[in-house]
C-alpha cells in the first residue's frame, strides 16, 4: 500500500442562502485556495474527483457545469460520485494505490438553499414501501432519537447540552454557518427541537492527496491516511437497530481505529442524537476531543459536510493539534451509510 496523505484543505464560509452566487463561483476561490496551500496548478494534478447530488442543483449532469471551476485547459483526468464528498476522496486514495497518479484534488458542493432539503432527501428511500410515504429527513431522525430515549441512552437534556457543545466550539471556526449560544427552540418533530437540527446552508470544500515522498515536498506535517473504509446497513429501516450503528463500527475496526488511542475525532453527525449513536458504536470517551470544528450542527452543506470532517481532521494534524485523529462521514437516513478514515502526522522533531 502507498502512503497517501491530505496535504491542504480549503472550505468556504457556510451561509444560508447564497443566492448571488452559481456552484462555479461558490466553487473557484476555494479550488484556487487549496492549490495555492501547495504551490500547484491544474497541470500537475493527477486526478480529479468531485462529489455532489444533481437533486440539489435541480438538473441532470449538473457536475459537469462545475467543472468550469476546474478550468477547460489543460484536460484533466476526472470522475464523480454522485454522494457526499468524502466518498469522492475514498475514489481518489484508490486512484493514487494504482499508481496511475501522484497526487489528487477532491472537492464537494451542495447548495440546499433553493428547495427543500427534507424532501429531497426522501429520494434516498426505499421507493416502494417508504418513500411514498414520505417521512423526511427531520421524522426519521426523531425516529432514531426516540429508540435512544426509549431505550435509556440519553434524554432531551443530553441532547441538548450536545448542540450546546459542539456550537460553542464553532465560535472558533470563522467558516461556521451557526456558532456560540444557540436557543434549544421549538419541537420540530419529537424530540428534536430546532437545536438537536442541523442548519439548511450552502457550501463547498476541496482537499489535495498526494503520495509518498510527494506529500512531504507539498506539505510540512501531511496528515496521512492510515486507514480508510466504508460500510452500509441494510436499506430496510424496519430491519436495522437504530440505537446502534454496526457499519460504522465495522468501518472504523479496518481503518484500524480500534488499534491505539486517537486524540481527535470529527464526526459526521447532523443530528444530536446520532453523535450518541456513533460514539458507542466507535468507542469514543472523554479523552477524545469530538468537534473541535462544531461538525455538522455548526454547518451542513449536503454533499460537502462529510469531506470536511476529513479536512477539518487533517487540518489539526497539519498545524499540529492532533496526532492521531478519526474523521467520519455518512449519507442517508438514521446513518445507513458510514465512512470512517484514520490520519495521523508524523513526530515533529525540534
Amino acid at each position: 500500500m502507498r502512503d497517501v496523505a491530505i496535504v491542504a484543505f480549503a472550505q468556504t464560509d457556510h451561509r444560508r442562502r447564497t443566492d448571488d452566487l452559481s456552484e462555479v463561483e461558490m466553487l473557484m476561490p476555494i479550488l484556487h485556495r487549496v492549490l495555492d496551500a501547495t504551490g500547484l496548478r491544474a497541470r500537475d494534478i493527477g486526478f480529479t474527483c468531485s462529489g455532489s447530488s444533481d437533486y440539489l442543483a435541480g438538473r441532470p449532469f449538473s457536475f459537469t457545469m462545475a467543472l468550469d471551476g476546474v478550468g477547460a485547459q489543460p484536460p484533466i483526468s476526472e470522475s464523480h460520485v454522485e454522494m457526499d464528498g468524502a466518498w469522492a476522496l475514498y475514489e481518489a486514495w484508490v486512484k493514487l494505490q494504482t499508481g496511475e497518479a501522484d497526487t489528487a484534488l477532491v472537492y464537494s458542493y451542495g447548495k440546499s438553499s433553493p428547495g427543500e432539503v427534507r424532501d429531497v432527501l426522501t429520494r434516498q428511500l426505499d421507493p416502494y414501501y417508504v418513500g411514498p410515504l414520505w417521512p423526511d429527513s427531520v421524522a426519521l431522525a426523531a425516529l432514531q432519537a426516540q429508540a435512544l430515549i426509549n431505550a435509556g441512552e440519553t434524554d432531551e437534556a443530553a441532547l441538548a447540552s450536545i448542540a450546546a457543545r459542539n456550537r460553542t466550539a464553532a465560535a472558533d471556526n470563522p467558516h461556521a454557518q451557526l456558532a456560540g449560544s444557540v436557543p434549544v427552540g421549538d419541537y420540530v418533530v419529537r424530540p428534536l427541537r430546532t437545536g438537536d437540527c442541523p442548519p439548511v446552508g450552502d457550501g463547498a470544500a476541496a482537499v489535495v492527496l498526494a503520495a509518498g515522498d510527494t506529500a512531504r515536498t507539498l506539505c510540512t506535517r501531511p496528515a496521512w491516511i492510515r486507514g480508510i473504509d466504508h460500510r452500509i446497513e441494510a436499506h430496510s429501516l424496519g430491519v436495522r437497530e437504530l440505537t446502534d450503528s454496526p457499519s460504522a463500527r465495522l468501518a472504523a475496526e479496518r481503518a484500524g481505529a480500534f488499534e491505539r488511542p486517537i486524540d481527535t475525532a470529527e464526526l459526521h453527525a447532523p443530528f444530536t442524537s446520532q453523535e450518541v449513536v456513533l460514539r458507542k458504536a466507535l468507542g469514543l470517551d472523554d479523552s477524545v476531543r469530538v468537534n473541535p470544528s462544531g461538525g455538522a450542527l455548526a454547518a451542513n452543506p449536503v454533499m460537502a459536510a462529510g469531506l470536511i470532517r476529513l479536512g477539518e481532521a487533517a487540518a489539526r494534524i497539519h498545524r499540529g493539534e492532533s496526532d492521531r485523529a478519526l474523521a467520519h462521514a455518512t449519507s442517508g437516513p438514521c446513518l445507513q451509510q458510514n465512512l470512517v478514515a484514520v490520519l495521523e502526522g508524523e513526530t515533529i522533531h525540534v
